[in-house]
């Protein structure tokens, strides 16, 4: 395979030196012809040819051939300028002839990179917009696009291999049905967000945990709502789910403000009967301190601007009845002070608690870097919305990450489809219910 991809480039170097093949060789002009038709076959069809991988996965297959096509432009410009020289310095060939070995061999590649670069960009799921911006603004700028170009190349070539791996994973284990649980798993989100089916809540997780032979559902509850109106919206789809599975109860995985929704409803609306277990991940169980540190510093005037637009946007958007407010003053600290004796914890239901950490406020983007910094002060370690100690009930588990990059509130739930180097947020899931499985649940 090596050797093939070595003979591909040496061809495709040959075939942007058309010029100093007619100017050098000393050859009949019949074999000139002959090699300038191949090799001009030879560029396009490597230009349009697909990679023989082994996976059907025609999003990977693009992938990978992007990145070939970028690598194999990178060489042959470095080639090329070697071989420029030494066409200049050698050859007794006229003016025209030297203006075209430059200007051939630029559009040529120029050409190759710009087909390996659309590939990644139409390809890929991890290149962020803010570099997609770049390189249209950029393309045409001598140094700095050969670092935008060889960004394009890096983060196509990783997902590549990252998801040729996932694939290989799933498709070796899916028999095995590691997922699949006595009772069905229902995902709860937490404030903000609805669960759209174009926008998964969860990202790429459930589709992970479906593979694996898990059943999931989803809460659908409103996205700010008090915690007792939210937990309302969560009974009756526990309801309809034991209704329509016959499961005798369910597995509940709920994130930020979600878990808070489910301990209402298990606790206050009779649901401990029909929930066998209820994992919360980065919930904020203490609440927020950054939420009564807000609402105190923000003019009021602010603060029902914000809920006036945030309630006119999500009416919208499908909510019957958002309350921007009453959703946000259920995360503070000063309500959590009533939680525990408000919503004992049930002796039916198994209680497990995961959290993640940011390291620093780079670990991610606007809101959350910010969130971070604050939540620092006012607490210490937390995920830019929840702070470490908050998110501790039941069994407990830091979810860490072996990389200097954190874990923010929105990577631990795959909200932005990000690879991230040292935490697989899909095998972390996957690993959750396959245990849930392995307990009897």
């Amino acid at each position: 395979m090596k050797l093939l991809r070595f003979v591909e480039i040496i061809l495709f170097i040959f075939s942007c030196n058309l010029v100093p093949m007619w100017t050098e060789l000393n050859t009949p002009n019949s074999l000139k012809i002959f090699l300038t038709i191949f090799l001009i076959i030879f560029y396009f069809y490597e230009i349009i040819k697909n990679d023989r991988i082994q996976t059907d996965d025609k999003r990977l297959k693009r992938l990978n051939r992007a990145g070939n096509l970028i690598s194999m432009g990178g060489i042959s410009a470095v080639a090329e300028i070697v071989l420029i020289i030494a066409y200049f310095i050698k050859s007794d060939s006229g003016t025209a002839a030297k203006i075209l070995s430059v200007v051939i061999p630029l559009a040529m590649i120029g050409f190759e990179l710009f087909v390996g670069v659309l590939k990644a960009a139409v390809s890929s799921k991890q290149i962020k917009i803010s570099d997609h911006i770049l390189m249209l603004a950029f393309w045409w700028f001598p140094i700095v696009n050969i670092f935008l170009i060889r960004k394009f190349y890096k983060v196509s070539k990783r997902e590549f291999i990252v998801e040729s791996d996932r694939l290989e994973l799933e498709n070796a284990r899916a028999e095995n049905q590691i997922c699949k649980t006595k009772y069905p798993v229902l995902m709860v989100h937490g404030i903000f967000f609805r669960d759209w089916q174009l926008m998964n809540y969860w990202g790429r997780v459930p589709a992970s945990l479906i593979r694996n032979g898990a059943s999931i559902y989803y809460g659908n509850q409103q996205s700010a709502q008090s915690v007792a109106d939210s937990a309302k919206e969560l009974k009756n789809t526990i309801l309809k789910i034991i209704n329509e599975t016959g499961a005798e109860k369910v597995n509940i995985i709920a994130h930020s403000k979600g878990g808070l929704d489910s301990r209402y409803a298990i606790s206050c609306l009779g649901m401990d009967k029909y929930v066998a277990t209820l994992t919360t991940i980065n919930t904020p169980h203490k609440g927020c301190d950054m939420v009564d540190y807000l609402l105190e510093k923000l003019p009021e005037s602010v603060v029902r601007f914000i809920e006036k637009k945030y309630n006119s946007v999500f009416a919208k958007l499908g909510d019957t009845k958002p309350d921007f407010l009453a959703g946000v003053h259920d995360l503070s600290a000063v309500r959590a002070k009533t939680y525990d004796a408000e919503m004992p914890d049930s002796p039916d239901v198994s209680y497990r608690s995961s959290m993640s950490v940011m390291s620093s406020a780079g670990s991610a983007g606007i809101p959350l870097n910010i969130g971070y910094m604050l939540i620092k002060k006012l607490n210490g370690a937390n995920d830019g919305l929840v702070w470490e100690e908050s998110a501790k009930h039941g069994d407990f588990e830091l979810i860490s990450n072996k990389h200097k990059r954190g874990i923010s509130h929105g990577d631990v739930i795959d909200l932005f489809r990000e690879n991230i180097d040292g935490y697989d947020v899909r095998e972390y899931y996957v690993s959750l219910v396959r245990n849930l499985k392995n307990q009897g649940y």
